[in-house]
């Protein structure tokens, strides 16, 4: 990750826009937003989003802006330790958001002014609570103005979440497809006819999409619609109904109750948590990335450490759980995500900047990879070399499990094909992964055939 220069993703926003100095994050608020700025900072309303951690801390600098003509303030906000994506959330992380989103409005009502955007990407995930990112959302409200940002929550939060809980939980992905969020003609289409006979849905969905065919080659003037702060409570108030009522229960996947079917016995359980600790411990990672982690259960191993673990897994109702149980605990340091680490998250958006692949967001000084290989591998047909070699680009240090052919996981992934993997040996996982990492320690698991290998990488 580039140390200097603008930050891509946020050019599009004449208030401002982020860069990075010497390894540290700034944003720049340009003259033309200094009214609105100074609106948020002195009616209260930053000091209230603030203490109720809705919002991310700032402090004001005197660094040198980078373009002095427009520059009005340049400020510096807290750190978000990993940038997630709405595409990569479960679905009540991205209902977790939504409402956040419809609290900050409602809030900002409270010292007149109002939420100018609403995307789902100014939103993100800090010590387990969804919080605004993006100082220069707000503006003044104007009596009688609508809610502008009225729209973009549809095609963002509530599109999205209808699809996931009344079709399939998978549609999520259409986010990547649409960086501007789920155009309401297409969602409207896919959801059941049913949907229409829920009133918030029927309106804030299908009568929103058919009216924006109705009105789209009409010319239609700025301030000619006017709306009551009343009304406008009352959209908040009906957009947050909607969202609470949406509901995804997580069963039914591949790999939501994957512990409940392993091949440890309780023993070698056990000694695998106990030889994660220890590897954790040897090298003391100020990051984790967990992939493959299911629902969870070693990277909270990381995460009682104080160390911000990120923990991936494909399957979205292991990421479902996952999520719920750091919000029923109170766990700050474990951000659950979804990824398919056959197609991860790509650089999407203007010139393929504006979103970060999975790669750009890294290196980790730690990735876990337990009981992943032998997916990777036979599932997918990728070869060692090619693991390693991803694997090298994410990480410092490596720990990974080698699960032979021997074990019942690889007989089950072999019984419905022929078994053309020769190359699937230790002596052969040895040797890839060896060009691109040092192998620090490697410990069997007693009751299995399985080894854990702590790596770390070697210098270029």
């Amino acid at each position: 990750m580039s140390t200097q220069g603008d930050v891509s993703g946020s050019f599009r926003d004449p208030s401002g826009f982020l860069f990075r100095r010497d390894g540290v994050l700034y944003r720049q608020v340009n003259k033309s937003y200094s009214q609105n700025y100074d609106l948020l900072m002195n009616s209260g309303l930053y000091k209230a989003l603030t203490n109720a951690r809705l919002m991310v801390c700032h402090t004001e600098t005197d660094i040198s802006p980078p373009q002095p003509s427009d520059a009005y303030k340049i400020i510096r906000p807290d750190m978000v330790p990993f940038v997630s994506y709405p595409y990569e959330w479960s679905f009540s992380q991205l209902k977790a958001a939504a409402l956040a989103t419809l609290e900050i409005q409602k809030k900002a009502l409270e010292f007149d002014m109002s939420l100018k955007d609403s995307s789902a990407y100014n939103i993100q995930f800090v010590n387990g609570r969804a919080v605004l990112i993006d100082t220069l959302s707000f503006e003044k409200y104007n009596q009688g103005s609508p809610w502008v940002a009225y729209g973009q929550f549809c095609r963002h939060f509530l599109a999205p979440l209808a699809l996931m809980s009344y079709r399939d939980v998978r549609l999520n992905n259409l986010l990547r497809i649409f960086i501007d969020g789920i155009p309401l003609d297409l969602t409207s289409e896919l959801l059941p006819f049913s949907t229409r006979f829920n009133f918030s849905l029927f309106v804030h969905i299908h009568l929103h999409a058919r009216n924006q065919k109705r009105f789209a080659l009409k010319e239609i003037k700025k301030g000619e619609h006017k709306m009551s702060r009343l009304s406008f409570l009352g959209i908040i108030d009906s957009l947050a109904s909607a969202v609470r009522k949406l509901k995804w229960r997580p069963e039914g996947t591949e790999w939501a109750d994957y512990y409940d079917h392993v091949n440890y016995n309780a023993d070698s359980l056990k000694q695998k948590k106990q030889l994660v600790s220890e590897f954790i411990n040897h090298v003391n990672p100020r990051s984790v990335w967990d992939i493959g982690a299911n629902d969870g259960l070693f990277s909270r191993i990381a995460g009682a450490k104080g160390i911000q673990t990120v923990s991936f897994d494909i399957d979205p109702a292991a990421v479902e759980k996952n999520y719920l149980e750091t919000v029923r605990k109170g766990e700050t340091g474990i951000l659950p995500l979804i990824l398919d680490l056959t197609n991860p998250s790509p650089a999407t958006g203007w010139e393929n900047t504006e979103r970060q692949s999975l790669i750009e967001r890294g290196p980790a000084d730690m990735v876990m990879a337990l009981a992943l290989i032998h997916h990777l591998a036979i599932s997918n047909n990728v070869p060692f070399h090619r693991i390693a070699a991803f694997l090298s680009q994410i990480c410092d240090w490596l720990v990974i499990e080698f699960v032979p052919k021997s074990d019942s996981k690889v007989q089950h992934l072999l019984a419905t094909r022929d078994d053309v993997f020769v190359s699937y040996t230790q002596n052969d996982f040895e040797k890839d992964f060896t060009k691109y990492f040092m192998i620090q320690n490697s410990v069997g698991i007693a009751g299995s055939e399985r080894i854990m290998y702590l790596m770390r990488k070697r210098s270029v």
